[in-house]
């Protein structure tokens, strides 16, 4: 195991990944996007970013675009590279503002996160309709984890704290059990070769009806790119 620093939530810090990652000439076999931050603040990225939809989407919009190369070169017909990212049940009830994906006009916590994590689904989804049609031995699919005890509530209002602290052992998956999904994404035979799905319980089900939405889905692709400072054309060359 070798640990190369990225912060998710730099832009810069992300490009320094890898520049540092393609140095090393190594195969790029699983991409697991899982970093996060739930109900924080209103604050900003160092990119000025509104911090979920920064950190939670946009980092590992451009994190998987600049690894892209990698993943393509690494997989081959009989064994696809594979793109796991975690999403959340929140993304159920989340809306996407185009015209305000900032949260400028009106913050919440609660909308600012669902909306990044509805964002992560339809990125999914996205990136599978471009790798299809791109012929490319990769796939892409999103994950729900469940409800699992970490350190992601420390945010949450103090009341609710104390009923996960009293409730945790009934109702909360441990980290383990919330990784198993992400795991079998990454790993099982029965996922071979299969894209564009959406996970819960290392079973494959249906998300929120809205993230089918492809007219969305590219319309947020397009913006998505804007931000991080990428060609909307990149994924499409051979």
């Amino acid at each position: 195991v070798e640990f190369l620093y990225c912060d998710l939530a730099s832009m810069k810090s992300i490009r320094q990944f890898v520049q540092q990652f393609r140095a090393k000439n190594c195969p790029l076999h699983v991409l697991v996007n899982n970093a996060g931050v739930m109900l924080v603040p209103e604050r900003k990225t160092k990119d000025g970013f509104e911090e979920h939809f920064g950190l939670n989407y946009l980092g590992h919009f451009l994190l998987t675009n600049l690894l892209l190369d990698a993943l393509k070169q690494s997989g081959t017909h009989s064994h696809n590279a594979r793109i796991i990212t975690v999403s959340s049940a929140t993304h159920y009830v989340g809306k996407l503002h185009l015209n305000d994906l900032q949260s400028r006009c009106s913050y919440s916590p609660h909308g600012a996160y669902a909306q990044s994590k509805l964002a992560l689904v339809l990125f999914t989804y996205r990136l599978q309709h471009l790798l299809t049609a791109n012929g490319s031995h990769v796939t892409a699919n999103v994950v729900d984890p469940g409800v699992v005890n970490t350190e992601l509530y420390k945010h949450v209002f103090w009341v609710v704290k104390v009923v996960k602290w009293m409730t945790a052992w009934l109702f909360f998956k441990t980290p383990e059990e919330g990784a198993s999904t992400t795991i079998y994404a990454a790993v099982s035979p029965e996922m071979e070769g299969a894209g564009g799905c959406y996970l819960y319980n290392e079973e494959r089900t249906k998300s929120a009806d809205v993230a089918y939405d492809e007219e969305l889905q590219r319309r947020l692709w397009t913006e998505s790119c804007k931000m991080v400072g990428i060609s909307d054309e990149a994924i499409r060359l051979p």
